[in-house]
């Protein structure tokens, strides 16, 4: 099989040898690909500065069988994301974006608006910004995976929750809100105000920078990064980065 074309974010870098690195790299046209790159950590290298993690790249991969790593036999760097360089909460947020991609995505599974969102919300992160851009970007991760949360009704039973009295509750386990009726049903709930749902209603319908920056809170913070934890199976090592907690 010859060498394929791809555009590669790069999510992950170990050293391999004294001149070699092992990739993971989530592309648009394959998802996650994990493969070598020899001579990767050459100083006199063709990869050039290819392989920096949050780099964008256009590389050669020849993909290989029998749970081998890939060869990448051509790269090329593409884009660095310039504020990640000036402003660290962006670059905290920019690592957390790598880890849901390189621990939460599977082998050869494409998820191009997937890639296409973390492109986007790299280019635009900024300390104005970055949490209600992080918590567009988690929903879009979950909802690509299959897990978006359930909004408009009881996950449990259905129940409408414009027709549901206060209080509200949210399960990840149960998959999204939880009416008073379900409690039971949801070990692992937590309250949930009016306010938090509509903000996670609206973050997940549109994702508007403009109309999520004034209503992004600690609630619904909190309430996305469980959520995540759950999908996850523990809690992501650069989320505390993120929240600042």
């Amino acid at each position: 099989m010859p060498a394929e074309p791809a555009v590669a974010l790069v999510v992950r870098g170990t050293d391999w040898s004294e001149t070699s690195r092992i990739l993971t790299l989530f592309t648009r046209e394959f998802g996650k690909v994990r493969a070598l790159a020899k001579g990767g950590r050459r100083i006199r290298s063709n990869f050039e500065m290819a392989f920096d993690l949050l780099s964008v790249c256009r590389v050669m991969i020849w993909r290989k069988s029998h749970g081998s790593l890939d060869l990448i036999t051509e790269a090329r760097l593409e884009e660095q994301f310039a504020a990640l360089r000036t402003d660290l909460h962006a670059l905290h947020a920019g690592y957390y974006i790598a880890e849901l991609l390189a621990d939460g995505t599977q082998d050869y599974d494409p998820h191009p608006i997937l890639f296409d969102h973390a492109m986007a919300t790299l280019r635009r992160l900024s300390g104005r910004n970055v949490l209600p851009a992080i918590s567009v970007f988690e929903l879009v991760w979950l909802r690509e995976l299959g897990y978006s949360p359930r909004l408009d009704a009881c996950a449990a039973c259905g129940t409408d929750l414009a027709a549901v009295a206060e209080p509200l509750h949210y399960s990840a386990a149960a998959g999204g809100t939880i009416c008073p009726a379900c409690l039971a049903t949801a070990p692992d709930r937590r309250r949930l105000s009016r306010e938090a749902l509509t903000t996670l209603w609206r973050l997940a319908q549109d994702g508007s920078e403009e109309q999520t920056v004034p209503i992004v809170n600690s609630e619904v913070r909190s309430l996305l990064g469980y959520t995540v934890s759950h999908v996850l199976g523990r809690r992501p090592r650069t989320l505390s980065y993120v929240d600042g907690r």
